[in-house]
């Protein structure tokens, strides 16, 4: 019975301090946008890379991210990349 128990207080001391962390990441907008910008960025590279089998991880990961962060200062722009369909595996 007191193994049961101290199993159960570890196991809720390991929890209890992820709390504060999950509830603000569910509230804070600059997670979730940091999140889409990351989506459109993966989305970006997987089109590339299976257009262009020989474009490089790296390189396809530099341009994406430069495409982002300049269609990121024009709203509309950025909605049409989030409209994107994701490259079919």
């Amino acid at each position: 019975m007191t193994r049961v128990m101290t199993m159960i207080a570890m196991g809720l001391a390991m929890l209890l301090p992820h709390a504060p962390v999950i509830a603000a990441d569910a509230t804070s907008p600059a997670t979730k946008s940091k999140h889409q910008m990351v989506v459109l960025v993966v989305n970006c590279m997987k089109k590339r890379m299976s257009v262009n089998k020989e474009m490089s991880y790296n390189a396809a990961a530099k341009v994406c991210k430069n495409q982002v962060n300049n269609q990121s200062n024009n709203p509309v722009s950025v909605a049409q990349v989030a409209s994107d369909s994701p490259a079919k595996p």
